[in-house]
């Protein structure tokens, strides 16, 4: 949980001694409900009130990702945009974007002890005391727009505590969080269809039918009427450009900066929750967000860094937090389309948290890396170990080993010349990866 570089600095070490006390507060990491948070809410002042307008987001995959379009739009706009997501990858302050700048540390500090001291040792969890202290942020300065990314699930997600957001957006739902949200696709959806509120608009992303049935019940019974991709608007790769079109009309723009077949559905899902939440963002403005919005370790190309330095011309660095089959399926996808426009063997370097399957996530692989080494992700005592992962390689018929550090998995890799190198199977590890290579996100 507490993954910040190496750094003698007060205000930082602050920071860890803060967040470490948190941990303490509830004997669980994860305990979704709603009444501790609106408990604390209450004795804060209900600041959850106080907010710019939200757009709050849920779904399996692509949140980030969609938010990450939405921010870049809306700033190229010229509107002020405030941005909420989890987790952070190297510093904890990359949760919390006011105003387009990350919170600063000396802040972030001041407002956790704020809260600690307001709770006074009630039961809470670390979730629930780092959502409310970025709401206390969020009310007392200025923006626009707020985007809210739903920690896990949606329903009983301690962001779930806002009443009437401007506009709600569900990204795909997929297998993800069994253990807590339920075993198929229409259970996890009804957890993510929790966002939906009585008098606010929504945006719904593709999805299985069990869960389009799911989402579309709830929204009737709430009386809401949303737009659906790939019925109420369509978004497409065309000759390298991005094609939009809903009931306002045509676009033709450039392709989205991050990289992947993927990111045409993230962006159209943005563009139409935009145009649909009635936002002063013209045409321009989304073309240049397009280009503009930057996401770290979703399909990032390493090109620059300690790690990458460590790599000759011909071979490539790449970084995906990707960690479930989704995920896998749409790294396979952007892996196919750089193949096709240079073919390179690909090697896997993978780590993964023990509540993923490290068999859903490599299957897709099974016929294309070359090799997998595999990691036990420093630090985090819930990650797989690199046996079991390299084992599960091997079962599939990859040439899969178990290696003790990036640095020996990289060394391993770049042997393979010409090599196309995937760090990939956790946002935890792809942290790691940013802090080794001395690429922090900005």
């Amino acid at each position: 949980m507490l993954r910040h570089p190496a750094n003698s600095d007060a205000l930082m070490s602050r920071t860890d001694a803060i967040l470490a006390r948190l941990l303490t507060l509830h004997p669980k990491l994860i305990d979704l409900g709603l009444d501790r948070q609106r408990r604390l809410l209450d004795a804060m002042g209900n600041p959850e009130r106080r907010m710019p307008p939200v757009i709050h987001v849920a779904g399996t995959n692509g949140k980030g990702s969609t938010i990450a379009f939405l921010r870049a739009m809306l700033e190229a706009a010229g509107l002020a945009v405030h941005v909420y997501t989890s987790p952070h990858l190297v510093r904890f302050n990359e949760r919390i974007r006011l105003a387009g700048e990350l919170v600063s540390t000396r802040r972030l500090n001041a407002t956790l002890e704020a809260v600690e001291a307001i709770n006074a040792g009630a039961p809470a969890t670390f979730f629930e005391m780092t959502t409310a202290a970025a709401f206390q942020l969020f009310a007392e300065t200025p923006a626009d727009v707020l985007l809210l990314e739903v920690g896990m699930g949606g329903e009983f997600d301690s962001t779930n505590v806002v009443e009437k957001p401007l506009g709600t957006i569900i990204t795909p739902v997929a297998l993800d969080h069994q253990q807590f949200l339920g075993n198929t696709v229409g259970e996890i959806a009804v957890a993510k269809a929790g966002i939906l509120k009585r008098g606010s608009l929504a945006v719904i992303a593709r999805q299985e039918d069990a869960a389009r049935d799911v989402i579309a019940r709830r929204a009737a019974r709430l009386g809401v009427v949303p737009v659906y991709a790939g019925e109420d608007f369509e978004g497409h790769e065309e000759a390298g450009r991005l094609v939009f079109s809903d009931e306002k009309g045509l676009l033709d723009l450039p392709p989205p900066a991050l990289f992947g077949p993927h990111q045409f559905d993230n962006a159209s899902l943005a563009i139409a929750a935009l145009r649909h939440f009635g936002l002063p963002v013209s045409d321009a403005a989304i073309a240049e967000g397009l280009k503009r919005a930057q996401w770290p370790a979703r399909m990032a190309k390493l090109s620059e860094g300690r790690l990458a330095a460590r790599l000759t011309p011909a071979q490539e660095l790449w970084l995906d937090g990707g960690h479930n089959a989704h995920g896998a399926a749409a790294l396979r996808q952007a892996l196919d389309r750089l193949d096709a426009q240079r073919k390179a063997p690909l090697v896997l370097i993978v780590g993964m948290m023990n509540t993923r399957r490290p068999e859903d996530f490599l299957a897709p692989f099974a016929d294309t890396a070359v090799a997998v080494h595999a990691l036990a992700i420093p630090g985090e005592t819930n990650a797989h170990p690199a046996a079991r992962i390299a084992g599960v390689g091997q079962a599939l018929g990859l040439r899969a080993t178990a290696e003790r550090s990036i640095g020996r998995a990289l060394a391993k890799a770049g042997a393979v010349e010409g090599a196309r190198i995937v760090i990939c199977g956790s946002l935890y590890l792809a942290g790691h990866v940013l802090d080794a290579n001395g690429t922090p996100p900005r």
